[in-house]
């Protein structure tokens, strides 16, 4: 009998543990969508960008991916976001896909420019580049390996 009493503590216990964990998860995320004015950004790579994606300056969330439709003449991504109405980007601000952990999720990080003119509701962010493809640059570093030591013999 003692020991269903430690199987049965036991599995409380690490049902307790998973509900903090969710909850915790669920409270440190900053999910949900940020109201504020639309701005775009032309990628040739939106791999990983959904709605929803947080869209961050200095680490801090301003925004959230809101959309994202291809250009059927330029065969680029639009991802349309809504930036925080407190937030003035200037006109040579800086749009970045980067890795958010090692999961595989993504964000977008905003580079605040040193412009005095801002980019107006419904914009471009015109510098904006997409995600690295890690796979693509291993596969460079290992051809690139290969080939150095084929020139060496």
């Amino acid at each position: 009998m003692g020991k269903n009493i430690i199987e049965t503590v036991m599995g409380a216990l690490v049902l307790a543990v998973a509900i903090v964990f969710v909850v915790t998860t669920f409270q440190s995320t900053t999910a949900g969508k940020v109201d504020g004015y639309a701005l775009t950004m032309e990628l040739a790579d939106a791999s990983g960008v959904l709605r929803g994606t947080d869209v961050r300056m200095a680490g801090v969330k301003v925004g959230t991916v809101v959309e994202q439709a291809l250009d059927r003449q330029t065969f680029f991504a639009n991802v349309g976001m809504e930036i925080d109405e407190a937030i003035k980007l200037p006109v040579d601000s800086k749009a970045r896909v980067l890795p958010d952990g090692l999961l595989g999720g993504v964000y977008v990080n905003i580079e605040a420019g040193s412009s005095d003119e801002t980019i107006p509701a419904g914009g471009v962010i015109a510098d904006s580049r997409g995600p690295v493809n890690v796979v693509d640059l291993i596969g460079k570093a290992i051809f690139l390996a290969v080939d150095k030591a084929q020139e060496k013999k």
